[in-house]
């Protein structure tokens, strides 16, 4: 790992930088039009701090992209890539509380039995009622994370990128909020009080487990855990392969796999280094291009894997 990134992915990286850039730029247009139209709906405030977080990610993957490129350094010997890691667990931490945050809102409305009231303004000289603002802010803020979201996607899969995964799903989020929370302000309109509370809580459960389901991969990457799949906290399908390679050839070792960032670390425990070492290539299980996946791989010996 002395080079940034690998070759394989260098123009992923790229474009989820340009993704990360375009993402801040629209939200924060979407934010601005949310907070002038939001009244006071559940639905509308749940959809506008949704937008406002949904900026986090895109900063921190932009922060952990730039220091991936770091040369490792004496305080840091081992390089950076563990930046993309703590990203990912800052991101996971914003799409929980999020979550978190809206639902308890939404069940406090609801409980509290809120009655909310949606007035008319004079709009350009015409009396408009508010619904039919709140629905266009809210319409506008469905198309951008609609496509944002489905781009990041394969891009995050190639690049093995949590952050830009955990992105997606906020963006996901997001879109999912705006039309939820149309049919919020049109059951007030038809008058329905509860609507609008009960649109929010859905989707706010929908995205605390999203969130949950990313902080407990993040946690365990941190705690040298196995590498998880994208957005799930199973081991992923490259690794477990590669941890059954290991084994065929070393049948009397133990196998132990880690993640560091998006790379993966492996070990072989009990087993003496073989002279000549060991070409990665050789031992790489799955497609080619994921190649680059397998960072390293370390021989323990018998004395010192003792415990």
């Amino acid at each position: 790992m002395t080079e940034p990134f690998p070759t394989e992915i260098e123009a992923d990286i790229a474009r989820a930088r340009r993704l990360a850039w375009w993402t801040i730029a629209w939200m924060t247009s979407i934010v601005i039009v949310m907070f002038l139209a939001m009244g006071s709906s559940q639905a509308m405030r749940t959809a506008f701090v949704e937008d406002l977080l949904s900026i986090v990610p895109s900063v921190v993957l932009l922060i952990a992209l730039k220091l991936e490129c770091k040369e490792p350094t004496r305080l840091f010997p081992h390089g950076y890539d563990r930046a993309h890691s703590i990203a990912f667990l800052i991101a996971a931490t914003a799409l929980t509380i999020m979550g978190a945050t809206l639902l308890f809102e939404a069940l406090r409305t609801l409980a509290m039995r809120e009655h909310i009231t949606i007035p008319s303004v004079f709009l350009f000289g015409q009396q408009v009622w508010l619904g039919w603002v709140m629905v266009a802010a809210l319409l506008y803020s469905v198309v951008p994370p609609l496509i944002l979201g489905r781009m990041k996607l394969p891009v995050a899969r190639r690049a093995h990128d949590e952050v830009l995964h955990t992105d997606a799903l906020m963006q996901k989020a997001d879109w999912m909020t705006g039309l939820a929370g149309v049919g919020g302000v049109i059951g007030v309109g038809l008058g329905y009080w509860w609507a609008d509370a009960a649109a929010a809580a859905v989707i706010s459960a929908s995205i605390l487990q999203d969130g949950v389901k990313a902080l407990r991969s993040a946690a365990a990457e941190l705690a040298d855990g196995v590498p998880r799949a994208l957005g799930s906290s199973d081991m992923a399908a490259d690794a477990d392969a590669l941890a059954k390679e290991l084994k065929r050839r070393w049948p009397e070792g133990e196998i132990r796999l880690r993640e560091s960032g998006r790379y993966i670390l492996a070990e072989v425990h009990g087993v003496n280094p073989p002279p000549g070492g060991i070409d990665l290539d050789s031992l790489w299980p799955c497609e080619p291009e994921r190649r680059w996946r397998f960072a390293e791989l370390e021989f323990v010996p018998p004395e010192r894997g003792a415990r």
